[in-house]
């Protein structure tokens, strides 16, 4: 049912709208470009090559079938929503307060999933949360509790509070509320000491010391093994460490009981910290909730918690502060800092009526500002949503270490068993055999491996949003990793998605101002994006537009105007060759639209417009070439604009004057030729594109429909996103790996050491919890990276 639900909402977004050309364009809908189907619009009589975008679904009358909804459309976006089946499905959130362990995450997950109540269960060991998709009305929190508790006793289940802005502290990982445990760490290493040093004298004193030695170290892994044990859970790390220290006083291995039980605490307490610090690191990156707000009533000012503002409320941002929520700026001026939220560097002006996003900061001056959202639905919490969702989708390798560690731990502790007895058998050497096979099971623990793997992934999720890049989950990282070609829309992608002049190019005799006053002149009336991007260049340059004397629009050619005692003639070629007038060959065959102009039956020049190529996007085109990735472009613009775009900017494919299910098509043959595909597009018609692709992007300025089906949405709208991105995943990849790699071979070296005698249990406990502190460590690496 959920699966269904989420289907139908993703073709839904698409509302049929229809178009009969008749280009009443002033309610243009400038972030839905995408399905670039070419009409030729007469416009201020003049006619236009311009780029009318359609939704789903839509009608047009311009001869073309803009329906997606194709059978291999339904194949591809089906594909997308059964393998996400839950993740666009309303959760409920609860924190796992004081949860320690990966690898009891992990099997809580598991035995909450098997409920009859549940439909979905994921527990997020980086952000302690546990997410739940039930399918009854009753609550279920005791059995949770429950569940939880039976596994890891310290854990405790809450109802995450909706609308707050506090998330739970990690008081685990402080040093100053760890107080207890450095106390006994202490005073074990002290009788440690004092038992080795009493160990000449002989006697029952240094027995003694290592004893009380090892109960202070030790009772509470001891206690937490023998509950577990009754629980049925023998493969717990407390009960293996328990069985690993108490085999070797068996043995008569005192010191070096006392003394791994020691190291062991020592590695699990760093441990605690590593991930504790870890994690309040990255989501300090990304949690820019506002605890408070200051609100304006008349001359005074009161603070008052961030969750109760509400739309409507006026509020006071100093200099200095962030935007508490998005708002829009109700008194004052300032410069305003949005790499918070889009990683863009460069300061933004703004005044009254300008829309202000929450998280960016204030920079100069007081803002007085008019709450629009309220904080459960501003920036700020979207992009925690998202980082926290994100950290909730796991990728492959995250799944198969988890099966992994469930055959892992078992064989292990077989093999200890086997190492312990036959070897014994045959030589006779019991103590020697013994220690061996005790050595195994501190090794056994899966902890290291399964922390580091969601750790890498949630650091890289956290690299991305500062950068303004939100991944949809480790599975997106993970595919980022694989891909060998980047497709891209053009309007909106690689252009800015709006006309502006490209050119004047005045004939001799004649200078630019004259050119753009004759047109301005003309385009006065007119609300056409043509014209306004005319309008808009004379407006900067100040110069004084005329009246026109009289205006005749000559239907589908252009205009023509008296202006200034002058015939001045405004359109396209046909309007030129219409009244008998000479146009150069240099003229013809440039990129965009052409406005030509004559003055009393004489050309004087031409005004070429065209979509805004991004400034960034030679750079960023540039950047994934080095990566190895083929990049390709699908429009549905004209084939001369599009080779004309792909010249500039170095893509290294075009493809023209495609429709929606076009697109689709010619995504799967490169593909086919390539391999793994990522597909960048803005516009509600990119949904199926990125839906069918290997891993869909989508620009933070487009339309809603296509942010919903992309894997990965970039905030800044900017080019150099893409190779970024890209960059991001291979290193968090990489890391993944090394951890993996890492902490097998360190864990199959000190076996392998232990079988020939040369290694104890210190090398061991090394082997289990110093390979999980350095996996951790490794694992945040990549949030300090440049990328």
């Amino acid at each position: 049912m959920a699966q269904a639900a989420l289907k139908e909402k993703i073709y839904e977004e698409a509302p049929e709208e229809h178009c009969g050309c008749g280009h009443d364009h002033a309610e243009h809908r400038h972030h839905h470009h995408d399905a670039e189907c070419e009409h030729h619009h007469e416009h201020g009589g003049h006619e236009h090559y311009h780029e009318h975008h359609h939704e789903h679904g839509e009608h047009c009358e311009c001869g073309h079938d803009h329906h997606a909804h194709n059978g291999h459309r339904h194949e591809e976006v089906e594909r997308r929503v059964f393998n996400h089946a839950f993740d666009n499905v309303k959760k409920d959130i609860y924190i796992l307060v004081n949860l320690g362990c990966a690898n009891c995450a992990a099997k809580m997950e598991r035995k909450i999933q098997e409920m009859p109540q549940v439909d979905f269960a994921n527990i997020v060991f980086a952000t302690k949360q546990l997410q739940i998709v039930q399918n009854t009305s009753e609550d279920l929190l005791p059995e949770f509790q429950k569940i939880c508790s039976s596994i890891e006793s310290e854990v405790v289940v809450r109802k995450r509070e909706e609308g707050t802005a506090g998330r739970e502290k990690e008081k685990r990982g402080r040093f100053a509320e760890n107080k207890k445990d450095f106390c006994e760490i202490g005073i074990g290493a002290v009788l440690l000491i004092a038992g080795k040093m009493t160990e000449t004298f002989g006697g029952y004193i240094s027995p003694v010391l290592f004893v009380v030695g090892y109960l202070v170290l030790g009772r509470s892994v001891l206690w937490t093994a023998v509950r577990n044990l009754g629980k049925g859970r023998i493969f717990d790390e407390n009960f293996l460490m328990s069985i690993a220290t108490l085999g070797a006083f068996i043995i008569g291995e005192y010191s070096e009981a006392v003394g791994v039980m020691l190291f062991y605490r020592v590695g699990d307490l760093f441990e605690e910290i590593a991930v504790a610090r870890s994690r309040s690191q990255i989501m300090d990156a990304v949690d820019m909730r506002p605890e408070v707000v200051n609100l304006v009533q008349g001359e005074h000012t009161e603070e008052i918690p961030a969750k109760d503002a509400k739309i409507g409320d006026i509020l006071l941002v100093r200099p200095g502060d962030r935007i508490p929520l998005d708002s829009v700026i109700a008194e004052g001026m300032s410069r305003i800092d949005t790499s918070p939220v889009t990683g863009e560097p460069v300061p933004v002006s703004v005044q009254k009526g300008d829309a202000v996003t929450s998280g960016c900061v204030n920079t100069s001056g007081m803002l007085k500002i008019k709450v629009e959202k309220v904080l459960g639905e501003s920036m700020v919490t979207r992009i925690l949503d998202s980082v926290e969702n994100a950290a909730a989708s796991k990728p492959k390798i995250d799944r198969f270490i988890t099966r992994f560690s469930r055959v892992y731990t078992p064989f292990v502790v077989a093999l200890a068993v086997l190492t312990a007895v036959v070897p014994s058998i045959v030589t006779g050497n019991w103590n020697y055999w013994v220690y061996t096979a005790l050595t195994f099971l501190v090794i056994s623990c899966p902890c290291a491996l399964v922390l580091s793997v969601p750790l890498a992934f949630f650091s890289g999720i956290g690299a991305g949003s500062k950068k303004g890049i939100l991944f949809k989950g480790g599975a997106a990282l993970e595919a980022l990793n694989e891909v060998k070609a980047v497709v891209m829309d053009k309007t909106g992608t690689i252009t800015e998605g709006n006309f502006a002049v490209q050119g004047i190019v005045p004939e001799k005799g004649q200078d630019e101002i004259t050119l753009l006053a004759y047109a301005g002149s003309c385009e006065q009336v007119s609300t056409h994006p043509i014209a306004s991007s005319i309008l808009m260049v004379a407006k900067e340059r100040n110069i004084a537009l005329d009246r026109p004397e009289s205006v005749e629009e000559i239907s589908g050619k252009g205009v023509r105007a008296k202006v200034e005692g002058k015939e001045i003639l405004c359109g396209n070629e046909k309007l030129m060759r219409d009244f008998q007038i000479q146009l150069p060959e240099k003229a013809r065959g440039t990129y965009g639209t052409e406005v030509f102009l004559a003055a009393d039956g004489e050309y004087i020049g031409r005004i070429q417009i065209a979509d805004e190529i991004k400034r960034d996007a030679s750079l960023a085109i540039g950047a994934m070439k080095k990566q190895g990735i083929l990049t390709a472009m699908l429009t549905g613009d004209a084939q001369e604009n599009a080779r004309a775009v792909a010249e500039k900017t170095g893509v290294d494919e075009i493809y023209a004057r495609l429709l929606p299910q076009d697109k689709v098509q010619k995504l799967i043959s490169i593909r086919e030729k390539h391999g793994s595909v990522m597909f960048v597009g803005d516009g509600i018609n990119d949904a199926p594109v990125l839906a069918g692709a290997d891993v869909g992007a989508a620009m933070g300025s487009g339309a809603d429909a296509a942010i919903e089906a992309a894997d990965v949405v970039f905030m800044t709208s900017a080019m150099e996103a893409i190779p970024q991105s890209l960059t991001i995943a291979k290193k968090t990849g990489t890391i993944a790996k090394q951890n993996i790699v890492f902490a097998l071979v360190i864990k199959a070296l000190v076996m392998i050491l232990g079988l020939a005698g040369m290694a104890d249990m210190w090398m061991a406990v090394f082997a289990d919890t110093g390979v999980a502190v350095l996996c951790i460590l490794n694992s945040i690496r990549v949030l300090y990276k440049k990328f």
